[in-house]
């Protein structure tokens, strides 16, 4: 098998694709990825807060990664953050109402890439790809 036919490597390139097309797109939006992926998490948690060290699990970044991102997007307005009542050494991040407006844009533009992306590739060529990517996802946890 020559290395344009092997699976890591297409990944690979896919992946970059769909980055590299996805920051350009938030990039005018003055976001990074990072920061989506921050305020997408706070957008689907029911009271749209977690614990900063909740956060660092979810989303598998070191402390001082997340508090960067965190203290980022709150200079945004995007997130509010606030110590918890009970425990001066935990800090709460609660999406703000800007937050979910630019979580809003976000998915337009992610509806909009993904037509790009699976142009001239049917419905049930799409559902089997999905289906395989999440085979090939639950063989790697």
């Amino acid at each position: 098998m020559s290395q344009p036919d092997r699976f890591g490597p297409v990944f690979k390139q896919v992946h970059d694709a769909l980055e590299k097309n996805a920051n350009n797109l938030l990039r005018a939006d003055g976001l990074t990825m990072a920061q989506m992926h921050l305020l997408f998490l706070l957008e689907d948690c029911p009271d749209g807060c977690y614990s900063l060290k909740e956060l660092e699990k979810r989303l598998r970044l070191a402390q001082s990664t997340m508090a960067g991102i965190v203290k980022r997007s709150e200079r945004k307005g995007f997130v509010a953050c606030y110590g918890d009542p009970h425990d001066k050494r935990i800090k709460h991040v609660r999406i703000t109402p800007e937050g979910r407006d630019i979580c809003a844009a976000a998915r337009q533009h992610m509806d909009h890439s993904e037509e790009r992306f699976l142009a001239g590739i049917s419905p049930a060529e799409q559902a089997l790809l999905l289906e395989l990517l999440h085979r090939v996802l639950q063989n790697l946890s």
